[in-house]
């Protein structure tokens, strides 16, 4: 326990010298999305697609953020078969009608190895719509080949790269040949809310009050969420 504790904290420590500067680039993008009415969409699968869930209807975090839900890429429709769809190289083309971005959108793609076909795929269909995109990857695997009928990686084809640092297999801890202790989804979340932290941020030096839910755990949360939930539940589901 204590030595994952200190894994973690080490690699926490390295993104931040690290990746500050391209968590920066992507934050001006998601803030200048939302002050133009855009919203930030996150796509992830399997264990990814966590991440993805923890930006939505979150407290403390952004309103327009519209996680892209695909029931055969999520852990909870069958983890094997998650795994299989994601390295489809039609899924995609298949569930088209799953994709909704408009114009002034910012895509987020979660992906710890950067390399199986549907997130690149996404990234594709995002780019073909000119909507900006930003991966959230592990650069690590950067010598893993792609599993995409192009031979590119999801840091081929995005606008931003932002390097979670995990390392390949995603355990720190090892004994004899045992790898484990998985780091993808801690690294990650930490960085993903260091990333809209920013974009909160970033909205309040330009606007008087930046579309962050308040906790709906405090009684006087009540109305600042209606009015939230009113303004942008065209744009996303929060049923």
């Amino acid at each position: 326990m204590n030595n994952y504790f200190a894994e973690v904290t080490h690699l926490l420590k390295d993104v931040y010298e690290k990746e500050m500067p391209a968590i920066k680039q992507a934050a001006i993008l998601i803030a200048e999305s939302v002050n133009k009415g855009g919203i930030l969409q996150l796509f992830g699968c399997g264990h990814s697609h966590l991440l993805a869930q923890e930006a939505f209807y979150r407290a403390g975090g952004l309103v327009p953020a519209k996680p892209i839900s695909i029931e055969p890429l999520m852990l909870h429709s069958g983890a094997l078969t998650s795994s299989k769809n994601e390295k489809d190289p039609n899924f995609v083309e298949k569930h088209i009608e799953s994709f909704d971005f408009h114009d002034g959108d910012v895509l987020l793609i979660i992906s710890t190895s950067g390399r199986n076909a549907v997130p690149i795929d996404v990234a594709l269909l995002a780019k073909k719509l000119k909507i900006t995109t930003i991966s959230l990857q592990s650069l690590n695997y950067s010598r893993e080949s792609s599993r995409h009928f192009s031979h590119k990686r999801l840091e081929d084809v995005v606008d931003v790269i932002i390097d979670t640092h995990v390392p390949v297999g995603d355990g720190v801890l090892y004994r004899g040949d045992l790898q484990y202790g998985p780091v993808s989804t801690t690294i990650g979340s930490c960085m993903l809310n260091a990333l809209i932290s920013e974009v909160v941020e970033i909205i309040i030096e330009k606007e008087e009050r930046a579309p962050v839910f308040s906790s709906a755990n405090v009684d006087k949360a009540g109305k600042n969420n209606e009015a939230l939930i009113e303004q942008y539940q065209k744009r996303v589901n929060f049923n």
